[in-house]
């Protein structure tokens, strides 16, 4: 199949005749911005240029907007599901939950959400908040498994479901390819030279470095993982603190073929580098972002990467992580600033 030129999103309206009126919000999901890390390289003394998608400007804040659309869509298309009918399900550290949740709503979907307890607080407040029904699962303890085994309990105990598996299926890839690495490629004029994201599901770096390579074998893919669980590595899984990546496995949409390189980020590397594009660049991104250019910093200071274009992405808002170690400091002394008065 031929990939479409990018989903058109907001665009969409802006470029139509008359009225400028989303029909419904699933037209929102598509385009989002390109910027430039300009102050950061500056200050870092980088000869390469660093730039962001900033997929907060999604419907609901992050990348997996895209997917949960495309998961939803192919499932209809093939006669999978059906709205009133079908139960829809899958396991979510969040953000995928909250894109199948709004999706869901708007289509006419029950959806059950199943999510590793005493993570993403924020996630759980919000997926509530959407009316999803959020089954916790201690996978801190007893590992992912333990969520696939709920799972399965649940395909038992519930009629008509179907789930939607990130990890599995091919359609969360295909959603970059469709939409997110043609407009990466459209909106560089195709000067994008290296090509950098974090592997949670696999599904974006797949789809776009598919999408990247097929215009520009040349590109260089890099796949960022969390250095505490380095499991694309070879290394052995552990508790790490970026949320969304780094499932403690390798999933089975991740492409490892096209990758050229695999780029290990600390926790604390991930975090700082959010502080920091919060503060140097006035962007709010989440930890997750934070690891994707912290790994653009580190190979964008490597001299052969001079003058070179290095394109990440901004997978999702920071306000998302308000409960988590990333705003922890500040929460603290905010509070404390309100308790003296």
């Amino acid at each position: 199949m031929e990939p479409q030129e990018g989903r058109k999103g907001i665009p969409s309206l802006l470029s139509s005749q008359g009225e400028c009126i989303a029909t419904n919000i699933t037209q929102l999901i598509g385009w989002t911005p390109l910027i430039e890390l300009r102050n950061i390289a500056e200050k870092d003394g980088i000869g390469a240029r660093l730039i962001g998608k900033i997929e907060p400007y999604q419907p609901l804040s992050s990348v997996k907007d895209r997917s949960a659309l495309r998961l939803i869509e192919d499932a209809e298309e093939r006669g999978l599901i059906t709205p009133g009918i079908t139960t829809l399900l899958g396991v979510t550290s969040g953000n995928l939950g909250i894109g199948v949740a709004f999706i869901a709503a708007q289509k006419g979907y029950k959806f059950i959400a199943l999510m590793p307890a005493k993570l993403s607080l924020d996630k759980q407040i919000l997926l509530r908040y959407l009316g999803i029904e959020v089954v916790l699962v201690d996978a801190v303890q007893h590992g992912f498994k333990a969520l696939l085994d709920r799972v399965e309990q649940l395909k038992k105990d519930v009629e008509n479901v179907y789930v939607l598996d990130q990890f599995t299926n091919p359609a969360n890839p295909d959603a970059h390819f469709r939409w997110t690495g043609p407009e990466i490629w459209k909106d560089t004029a195709g000067k994008v030279d290296i090509f950098i994201a974090a592997s949670g599901s696999g599904g974006t770096i797949t789809g776009v470095g598919r999408y990247l390579k097929m215009k520009n074998p040349s590109v260089k893919l890099m796949c960022v993982e969390p250095a505490e669980s380095p499991v694309i590595s070879g290394g052995e899984p552990a508790f790490h603190n970026i949320l969304g990546i780094g499932p403690g496995f390798v999933p089975e949409i991740l492409d490892r073929s096209q990758i050229d390189e695999i780029v290990t980020v600390t926790t604390q590397e991930a975090m700082d580098m959010a502080r920091r594009l919060a503060r140097e660049e006035g962007l709010l991104v989440g930890i997750s972002s934070g690891a994707n250019a912290a790994a653009c910093l580190k190979v964008a200071s490597r001299e052969e990467n001079r003058g070179k274009m290095v394109v990440t992405m901004f997978s999702s808002g920071a306000e998302r992580y308000l409960n988590s170690e990333l705003f922890a400091q500040v929460k603290e002394e905010c509070i404390n600033v309100n308790m003296t008065l």
